[in-house]
């Protein structure tokens, strides 16, 4: 599913118009990056939690060249399923 499945899908069973369910992703998806941005954390209980871990700098290889190169420290989102989404995919036949 992408935003505008989800638009869609929030459309017909709302029944909002497309512009007022657009906004509502939109205000959902701002708010958790918001958050995550400033170091915080978002938890949606039973499906997902987001947060931010750090990785230290390190010597990495080049792989073309095979040269050392400096890799910056970095901040990069990590998702956590929740017990209810877990439970989920291990009950669904594919």
């Amino acid at each position: 599913m992408n935003k505008l499945e989800l638009i869609s899908a929030l459309k017909e069973q709302a029944n909002l118009p497309k512009t007022e369910a657009a906004s509502v992703v939109e205000l959902f998806f701002d708010k958790m990056a918001d958050t995550l941005s400033r170091g915080g954390q978002v938890q949606i209980r039973g499906l997902c939690s987001f947060c931010i871990k750090k990785y230290k700098g390190y010597i990495g290889l080049n792989p073309k060249t095979g040269d050392k190169v400096p890799i910056k420290p970095k901040k990069l989102p990590f998702f956590k399923a929740g017990k209810g989404l877990k439970g989920r995919m291990n009950r669904q036949k594919l």
